[in-house]
């Protein structure tokens, strides 16, 4: 079996996002540990807390250095992260007095943590493309789809028609929501981390809040206090990644639906065929969806368990997020790939659609009761007609006219296409949130 889905040659290309497997790969993350150093020099010379001769020259030494993890692998061991390995190799290259300056100040968790948030930088500027990508698509289905009559499920029973129309704006609607999210969560999670050994900067008091602002502005982050061991910007970035993936998997496990065999209402996706059975065309890519969401709310639980470290660091903790957070947003990435080809190769079955619909007059009963009452019947009496209706032998609207005398023309006033205005009312409200704000 298979170490992990995201770097199995079997199974990566089903479940990874290539793209996102490289931002979080180890040369991704020496490279961004890296360019905290180099940018915490040029900021602390341009301050004057270390001489400006020494920070030009490690960013120029820095400038265009490669590491190779794997250098660093005997360090990690012996320290149990790669800073102080790291520094080591930085200070040989840069070479010198100048060398001795480099890391001033700082922590091994101020390099990590603020290396792990660049790399979550790019990341959310992935993801939230695919996003917008997949919203366009949606909405553009739900316009395209907004007269196809559907019958609308409750509780997994058929209750009263919609459209596919409004049945797509409904997968788009937790999607907008997330996307609407986006600029909370990157006041929330793209935070500096510069406090030193304990948090408070003490090796360089009174000069780190001023550095901290400094590297913040510099590396295009929030500026805040030590979060060592405040571990809220990962929480909601974990949160926000969880938010994503349940919109993504309504939407997946509604077409798995939508698309058995004795439904087949709409077909999505490529189809992936049996070993045995050649007939099938099973929904690859919504299982995958699926899947990586359970993938994704057992990473989340990790994060959980990561979030309350002890006293002011706690390497017990803090590593179980170097494992989940890389697995929620891969599995992210490659839900939100997933979903786009879904939302691109929708296509509805108007026959299948016509039939269950034909064949299910009663999903009108509901339209009927209120029909009834609008006519002065008791609300009670009214739900007992349609019932009774519901269960005879005759057609729905038949039954109706033969049980009340109240000038009702059943046939015009039950037709499922009344609420195609609603559907396209409330489909219109879930999309115009995009742009109210």
């Amino acid at each position: 079996m298979p170490v992990s889905l995201f770097s199995s040659a079997l199974y990566s290309g089903l479940f990874a996002d290539e793209e996102l497997v490289r931002l979080l790969s180890d040369a991704s993350d020496v490279a961004h540990m890296v360019a905290f150093e180099r940018a915490l020099a040029v900021v602390q010379g341009r301050l004057g807390v270390i001489p400006a001769e020494a920070a030009e020259a490690i960013a120029a030494g820095l400038s265009d250095i490669t590491i190779d993890p794997a250098a660093l692998a005997a360090g990690t061991v012996s320290a149990g992260v790669p800073v102080p390995a790291l520094v080591a190799e930085l200070r040989r290259r840069v070479g010198g007095e100048a060398g001795s300056w480099l890391h001033w100040g700082a922590t091994s968790q101020d390099v990590i943590d603020t290396a792990m948030v660049l790399q979550v930088k790019v990341a959310i500027g992935l993801l939230a493309a695919q996003l917008g990508k997949l919203i366009d698509t949606l909405q553009r289905q739900s316009e395209r789809h907004a007269g196809r009559l559907l019958a609308g499920r409750t509780r997994s029973q058929i209750a009263t028609p919609i459209t596919l129309g409004y049945r797509i704006a409904q997968w788009a609607h937790p999607l907008i929501d997330t996307e609407l999210a986006l600029p909370e969560l990157r006041r929330t999670a793209l935070k500096i981390q510069f406090g030193g050994a304990s948090g408070i900067n003490s090796a360089i008091a009174p000069d780190g809040s001023p550095v901290s602002a400094a590297l913040a502005k510099e590396l295009d982050l929030q500026d805040s206090p030590s979060w060592h061991v405040n571990r809220t910007p990962v929480l909601a970035l974990g949160a926000w990644l969880q938010q994503l993936g349940a919109g993504l998997a309504k939407m997946a496990g509604d077409l798995v639906l939508l698309g058995r065999s004795e439904i087949s209402e709409v077909r999505s996706g490529s189809g992936g065929g049996s070993s045995t059975m050649p007939q099938k065309a099973n929904p690859v890519q919504a299982e995958a969806i699926l899947a990586l969401q359970q993938i994704s709310i057992a990473a989340q639980a990790g994060l959980a368990a990561a979030a309350s470290p002890l006293e002011e660091r706690d390497g017990a903790r803090w590593p179980l997020e170097w494992q989940f957070l890389p697995q929620m947003l891969i599995a992210t990435g490659a839900m939100l790939n997933h979903g786009l080809a879904l939302a691109e190769t929708l296509e509805p079955n108007d026959e299948k659609l016509a039939a269950t619909l034909s064949d299910n007059p009663e999903l009108m009963a509901e339209a009927a009761s209120f029909l009834l009452t609008k006519h002065g019947v008791p609300r009670g009496d009214a739900k007992d007609l349609v019932a009774k209706a519901a269960a005879s032998s005759e057609p729905f609207a038949e039954a109706l006219a033969k049980s009340t005398d109240l000038g009702i023309d059943w046939k015009m006033d039950l037709d499922p296409a009344s609420v195609l205005a609603p559907s396209r009312e409330m489909a219109a409200r879930i999309f115009a949130k995009r742009t109210a704000t």
